[in-house]
């Protein structure tokens, strides 16, 4: 199987494990049995009140749109002009030098990465093969345009096209510049025209044509219905209704055909659906993409867990959802059909506010499961709270309205609710139970835990997984991967070598089933013991990979780290067990490790990305300095019964090309317990003691 078909099979969209078992994503399992949780609706009006505007879980704030108030601001307010400027400016250029083509035929926008290293390609407006002859990224300086790479090229594209036909709508409303009119009824008119011409993809889980996916179908959709919202009374009766028969119903059925499961793109999908229905006060569309079985109402009753995070708990896909649900919520508060959808924006409000629970003292954010971003996320969600402000206001995406300049701000200026600088509450030790997370908070560390999954749905073999910092510093993250169709998402990033894991002959925890198919359901774990006040919590996967059970405590003790892992397989065959531990710091080795030049020979492919590596034996115990550039030094001290190797090397971090310090450790036999503890030089002197010391369950 080529890599390219290993990673489409690995990011191709999954069955969500709350269809077949709703109960999985609210109702969590400890200790086998089932514990009651209230849904994030019933919760909605109590939960996060700290950091709700007052009033707001009453209803929803129907948003505004002041053309002659945004033209009065425009000519007395200096600080909006230089944004009008270049908004303007780049709208002229555009409709001057650019067009669409029937010929191009969209891509796979994951596909416009480097093969060298995976990183995204820079884009520009200059067509590859007529203006420019080679693309380059931050990393490779010379890359060949492939038809792949072309056909990205493409989605990029006719993002900022489809975009530049809604500024270019707002501009004539704003303007009454018929230029702008003629082009947007011009560009309307070619989609429309030329929909049918395009080919009919259906490369991932349903149909589309001006892009290579559903999912990049209904983001622009929305935007060419917004579009088409802003010049409707200057279109005439039968332009319109050709719109809707060649263009927008024949979209909306494709949509339709697509993600009939509980998914983010699911998502997006039915808010564009219901877009278009507001478009053309279709009741009959309107209901199907809100009420009918994979409608929105279903998607957040089941997609949402119990701590108000989406149940694919990467908080990547949580904004993204968030992303997808937004335009629809202000659209309809246009329409003044907000209060059809009240009980959602509930649900909505507290998604925006719950992350901010999960932020390490630097204000990042965790990073579970598969998460394609160029940057790790931080709280508060700014971009959300800012989409969100007009229907959804609270202080803290207020603050971010009133420093942004853009299309909502201009037209419905964030001078309403509370002018106080918003503060976030302290983050504390808490057990994510519906969402199979944890945090642990004390004495400088903060640790977060991913001890379960919900859904195959963007898993990585990364169960029993943690991210730790002490203090500001980042001891360890998760990095997020690269574009998906690049080999390093499939055979890396997603792989158990990546993350600070337990690994079974070199491989991470099973991933669970991918398709509505016989194997393996969602491994949800078992949280054995959550303590705050004694600064412990404790969980196992029975079932980690195979028949092989691990199980993983961490605890924090007199200031430092003290993590246990524990790897039994009953089989009476000896396996290669091993552990991951990646640092964000600069390893000090010993004058007894040698280079390895061999380190991926008979190994599965993640470990033939690891470079420089050098290995010692040891006996029971091992012991590095770890340094942080301006920060703290640690000492890291290995614990194991006996002979065991440890490997240092240089793996991928992200975004690539950065690359980390990581130890592979292993060992030989049917069962193991890796201890590691991690402790500030300033206190090593008196904490770090004998294996006898450490912690025993």
């Amino acid at each position: 199987m080529t890599v390219m078909c290993r990673a489409v099979i690995r990011t191709a969209v999954v069955w969500a494990a709350a269809i077949l078992v709703p109960s999985l994503v609210l109702t969590p399992m400890v200790s086998g049995q089932a514990a009651a949780q209230p849904s994030p609706r019933e919760r909605s009006a109590a939960t996060f009140a700290a950091m709700k505007s007052p009033g707001v879980d009453a209803g929803w704030r129907r948003p505004r749109e002041d053309w002659s108030g945004a033209r009065a601001r425009l000519a007395h307010d200096e600080s909006w002009r230089p944004w009008f400027a270049a908004k303007r400016t780049a709208v002229d250029d555009w409709m001057t030098r650019r067009r669409d083509r029937v010929a191009w035929v969209a891509g796979w926008g994951h596909e416009f990465v480097s093969p060298v290293d995976g990183s995204f390609i820079r884009w520009t407006p200059e067509i590859p093969g007529e203006e420019v002859t080679t693309l380059a990224s931050s990393s490779d300086r010379a890359i060949a345009v492939t038809p792949a790479i072309f056909r990205a090229w493409v989605v990029k594209f006719r993002e900022r096209h489809i975009n530049t036909v809604r500024d270019a709508a707002m501009l004539w409303r704003l303007t009454d510049d018929n230029r702008y009119l003629d082009w947007v009824v011009a560009q309307l008119d070619f989609y429309a025209d030329h929909l049918s011409a395009w080919p009919l993809q259906d490369r991932f889980y349903g149909p589309s044509r001006i892009f290579g996916q559903p999912l990049m179908e209904a983001v622009y959709l929305g935007k060419l219905a917004e579009a088409a919202r802003l010049i409707r009374d200057h279109v005439s009766a039968e332009r319109w209704q050709a719109w809707r028969a060649r263009l927008f119903e024949p979209e909306v059925t494709m949509l339709n055909q697509s993600m009939q499961r509980i998914h983010n793109i699911a998502g997006y999908l039915r808010a564009a659906a219901a877009q278009v229905a507001l478009l053309y006060d279709d009741q009959a569309m309107w209901a199907e993409a809100i009420d009918g079985p994979w409608g929105l109402r279903r998607q957040l009753q089941h997609g949402v867990t119990g701590d108000h995070l989406w149940f694919e708990q990467s908080i990547g896909y949580h904004e993204f959802a968030l992303s997808g649900l937004l335009p629809l919520l202000v659209t309809a508060g246009l329409a003044d059909r907000g209060a059809e959808l009240s009980a959602e924006m509930g649900v909505v409000l507290n998604m925006l506010l719950a992350p901010n629970g999960l932020r390490f003292p630097d204000d990042s954010l965790p990073n579970p499961a598969d998460n394609a971003a160029l940057r790790l996320r931080s709280a508060p969600l700014r971009g959300a709270l800012l989409r969100a402000y007009r229907v959804l206001p609270t202080p803290l995406g207020l603050a971010v309205a009133r420093q942004t300049r853009n299309w909502d701000t201009l037209l419905d200026p964030p001078d309403f609710g509370p002018e106080a600088a918003p503060v976030l509450p302290a983050v504390v030790s808490r057990h994510f139970e519906a969402t199979r997370f944890a945090i642990l908070k004390a004495g400088g560390w903060q640790v977060f835990f991913h001890y379960g999954q919900l859904t195959g749905s963007h898993a990585q073999e990364e169960l029993l997984n943690f991210e730790a910092h002490w203090g500001t510093t980042a001891i360890s993250h998760n990095p997020f991967t690269v574009g998906y169709a690049s080999p390093l998402h499939a055979d890396y990033f997603t792989r158990g070598l990546s993350h600070n894991v337990a690994l079974i002959d070199g491989e991470g925890s099973t991933l669970p089933a991918s398709e509505p198919i016989p194997g393996p359901l969602p491994q949800r774990g078992e949280m054995l013991r959550f303590d705050p006040d004694n600064a412990i919590m404790s969980a196992a996967q029975p079932s980690y990979r195979g028949d092989v059970a691990v199980r993983r405590t961490l605890r924090i003790v007199d200031g430092e780290l003290r993590d246990e892992v524990r790897i039994e397989s009953p089989a009476g065959e000896s396996r290669t067990l091993g552990l991951a531990l990646h640092v964000q710091g600069q390893v000090e080795s010993g004058a007894d490790m040698a280079p390895v030049v061999d380190f991926a020979r008979d190994r599965p492919a993640p470990f033939g990305y690891w470079r420089d590596v050098r290995r010692a034996t040891y006996r029971d115990e091992a012991s590095f300095r770890l340094d942080y550039p301006n920060g703290p030094s640690f000492r890291i001290t290995f614990s194991v019964p006996g002979v065991f190797h440890v490997y240092l090397g240089s793996a991928p971090d992200s975004p690539v090309p950065a690359r980390r310090d990581a130890f592979y450790l292993e060992s030989e036999g049917t069962r193991v317990t890796f201890k590691t503890r991690i402790a500030p030089l300033a206190i090593d002197s008196h904490t770090i003691g004998t294996r006898e010391d450490m912690i025993h369950e």
